[in-house]
Formats: C-alpha cells, structure tokens, sequence
C-alpha cells in the first residue's frame, strides 16, 4: 500500500497523496515490490484518468475506450514521473493524460487520412471557433475573423475548416432530412453501363459504314429497333431463317475486322 502523510497537496479534493510512494518508487530497484508499489499507485490515481476522459465523451468514442486509454496514459504518467523535480504528480500527470487521449482522436478517430500539420490546423481552427463565439456577438466567425485570432493565413484557415469535416462521416444509410424515406446513399451517382457501350459502337462505326447496305438495315432492325428475326425477315420479305445466317454472318465478319485492325473485342453489342 502506499504510505500516507506527505504534506503536498493537490488541486483535486480527493486526490490521493501517493509523494512518498513515488520517492520509494524512485530508489527501489527494478522487482516485486517496485512493480507492487507501482500497480497500487495505479489504482489509487485511475479515478483521476476516468474524469479526464469524460472530458472527451460525445465525440464518436465509446465513453469505454476513452477510460482505457486514459489509464493507458496514467501508466505512462506513473513510469515518467520524476519526484525529484519537486513537482506534483498530478501537474505531470494531467498533461500525459490529456495528450495520450487526444493523441487517440488524432490517430484512430479520423474518417479520412489527413496529414498532421492539416490536423493541427484543424484545431487551431476549432479552437478558434469557440473562443470567438465565447466572446463575440453571437454569430458565426467568418474565416478572416478565425485567421486573425488563430494567426494562420486565410488559407491555412480554409484547410483547418475543411478539415473539421473529415473527422467523422455520415453513413451512406442516413436518412436525407429534406427527403423522407430516402438514405444518403440513394442519391449518389453510379457508373453508366451506357458509356461502354458508346464505346464500343464508335469503334465499330468504321466497319459497319462498310457493310452492303441490306447487313446495314438487319443490323439497324435489330439492335437499334429491337425488332425480332421474324419481323425483321417479314419486313424484308425473306425466311427468319435468312435472317438469322446473314445476321451471324455479319456479326462474324465485324468481330474478325475489330479484332485484326484495332486489338479489340467486342461483344455484339458493340453494332448496337
């Protein structure tokens, strides 16, 4: 257990007063009683990480983690701590805390990679924001205004707000508010099947030019009409059974010319 008495005091009411535990710490070599002394420094001071953490609550981390990795920077609090420099434990550890929190954010919590100086910038920016609407009228700061305060360029503060919109992101299932019943993801755009086979009929536009023109009006029926051999061989007078050898054999002789003139190969929608 840790030994009591010591005369420091600390900012927190219910602060532990564990300054002669860190001095033994300090001149005990590495061992079962170090690590005994450490893990019980722990405890007693773990209450602190959790209020620390709760400071972060409500931005996209599960109140869980945060107080995960708030002991994880008291751990780190506890074995850099130096009693020998006459401060209190809790002035280092607050710091080591706070940063090891905000170091989580900074890493794990982005929805899009951002660079760190845009990072930086991001909370310049922010914190400019609050401190603006703290102390002015009452109305939005515009970027000049941000710029000034946080003495970056306008440019910079363009980035930092940018920026502000890439630490979380909407789920393609969110509900759109100005139209009910349809999610954010119905109103993105999708590629056009339509744009291969544009393609496609201008690379074989060349060869069927070419083509007499009775194979030009079978094709024309059949994939620009969408007419059926039948009614294409009543039209033209002749069997669907002719229909159907001319039409493969016009299909033929343009897959071969495509493909030995140009590398390509097409499938037959390419004549449509």
């Amino acid at each position: 257990m840790a030994v009591k008495g010591s005369s420091r005091t600390h900012s927190h009411d219910d602060a532990p007063d564990t300054a002669e535990t860190f001095e033994r710490i300090a001149e005990l070599p590495d061992g079962q009683l170090r690590q005994a002394l450490r893990d019980d420094v722990v405890r007693q001071w773990l209450p602190m990480s959790e209020r620390l953490a709760l400071r972060f609550r409500g931005r996209g981390e599960s109140l869980e983690d945060l107080f995960q990795v708030a002991a994880l920077g008291l751990v780190k609090a506890v074995d850099g701590y130096d009693p020998g420099r006459g401060r209190a434990f809790e002035s280092y550890a607050i710091p080591t805390i706070t940063g090891e929190i905000k170091r989580h954010f900074r890493d794990h919590m982005w929805t899009l990679h951002v660079p760190r100086r845009v990072q930086e910038l991001r909370n310049r920016v922010r914190s400019a924001r609050r401190e603006l609407s703290q102390t002015g009228s009452g109305e939005t700061p515009t970027v000049a205004e941000i710029a000034a305060h946080a003495h970056m360029s306008e440019e910079e503060a363009h980035t930092g707000m940018g920026a502000l919109e890439c630490f979380s992101a909407l789920s393609l299932d969110a509900e759109i508010t100005s139209a009910e019943g349809f999610a954010l993801g119905d109103s993105m755009g999708a590629l056009d099947p339509g744009l291969d086979l544009t393609v496609n009929r201008v690379t074989a536009g060349p060869a069927i030019a070419a083509l007499p023109d009775r194979d030009r009006t079978i094709l024309y029926l059949r994939f620009f009409r969408g007419m059926t051999q039948s009614a294409i061989a009543e039209q033209l007078g002749i069997s669907q059974m002719h229909v159907s050898r001319l039409l493969s054999g016009v299909l033929d002789r343009l897959r071969e010319e495509l493909v030995s003139e140009q590398g390509y190969r097409r499938d037959d929608s390419a004549v449509a």
